[in-house]
Formats: C-alpha cells, structure tokens, sequence
C-alpha cells in the first residue's frame, strides 16, 4: 500500500517540514520540491526557526511566500534572543497575512551564545502568544520521546509538556525518534500525567536520489 492509499483508507494528520535557506538561489529548490509534493494531502507546511532566531528573516519570509502560493504554513517561533516586541511585530504580520498556525519552541542556543539571557520558555512563549493572540493560533509545540537532553528524568520532561498545554498549546510535534517503542512508552507517560491532546510523531522518511518518495507501509 501507497502512501496515496493508506491517506484514502484511515484519517491522518500530516505535515511537511522544511529549513529555510541562507542563500536566495535556493528557495527555488525547495519550493520545485513542494511541487513534487503537492500530491500528498499535508495538512500544513512548517517551516523551521535556527538557533537563537537566526534565520528569523528567512522564516518570515518564506512562510509569507508559501502562504502567497496557497499553503498552509505554521512558522516556527522562539524568543529566542529577541524582546517581546520583536515577538509581536512578528506575530502581528503572520495575522495580517493569514498564517493562522505556529509551532512554538524555547529553541536552541547560538553555538558560542552560551551566557545568552532571553531565551524563554516554550510554555511562557505559549502562553504570550495566548495573551496577545487569543485563539487566532493553532499551537503546536515540541515533544521529547527520548526526552530532552536538558530534563532531569522523563517524568519531568512529560510535567515540562503538560506546562505548555496548560499554557494553551492544542497539540504537540514530536523530535525524530528511531524506536517505535520510545514513542509509545511516550505517550502511555503522557496519559498517566493527565495529557490528552494530540501528541504528533516525528518521522524522517528515506529517501532516494532525485527526490523519489519511498513507499510507506501501514501496519
């Protein structure tokens, strides 16, 4: 079976991710590639934030384009180094654009930033857009199956999770994980603390030379 026909068969949510670009001459790559992908029924295009808010230009910017073009985008977000208004100018051109959907993160520290004071939390992040935003946003955040590398221990990392649905988050994205088990283990952890909401897997695909999709199996 198809990835075609597993879609037609059983209900899937489904999103695409991509990384912007650092060089202009690049964008049409990708954006070649999403054409080869239109077949697929993705509920959503995300488009990825680098660390500390550096490629945040780039984010905007080929999120506004996908929008331009007719894609549901859900743009990564972080305060990362940036002030709250920076963060609310962003937010602001993402409504007067249409973009209704953002994956909020705490992000990563600039390699060399370690003294780096800003950066906030996804749950405090969730719950300013909330503050400013109402519910113009779907939310998602990012799940840890093999638990974050900064939490203590998985129950911590699953009460971390639950602090950024209790903040207003509506689902989570997990990091890619390479054993279904992890996964599952995850979720029963999730439910034990009293999570309900969707708890998205992240997979990495294979893939072969000129981009050839491979074929996805359902079990």
């Amino acid at each position: 079976m198809n990835i075609s026909e597993i879609f037609k068969h059983k209900k899937v949510s489904f999103s695409l991710e991509i990384f912007p670009p650092k060089k202009d001459s690049s964008y049409n790559v990708i954006y070649n590639t999403l054409l080869r992908l239109r077949g697929l029924p993705a509920d959503y295009i995300s488009v990825t934030y680098g660390a500390g808010g550096s490629t945040r230009s780039n984010t905007r910017d080929m999120g506004l384009e996908l929008t331009r073009r007719g894609s549901c985008v859900a743009p990564h977000l972080s305060f990362g180094g940036d002030d709250e208004g920076l963060v609310l100018e962003l937010l602001q051109v993402y409504r007067e654009h249409g973009i209704r959907r953002l994956v909020a993160l705490r992000g990563d520290v600039p390699s060399g930033m370690g003294g780096m004071s800003q950066m906030v939390y996804a749950a405090e992040l969730v719950g300013f857009v909330r503050r400013h935003t109402g519910a113009h946003f779907t939310i998602e955040v990012a799940a840890y199956p093999e638990m974050h590398p900064q939490a203590p221990d998985m129950i911590a990392d699953v009460r971390f999770l639950k602090r950024k649905f209790d903040a207003g988050a509506d689902s989570a994205l997990t990091q890619f994980f390479y054993n279904a088990d992890a996964y599952f283990r995850f979720i029963d952890a999730c439910r034990a603390e009293g999570i309900t909401q969707p708890v998205y897997p992240g997979i990495m695909p294979v893939s072969y030379t000129h981009l050839t999709l491979p074929t996805i199996y359902s079990v």
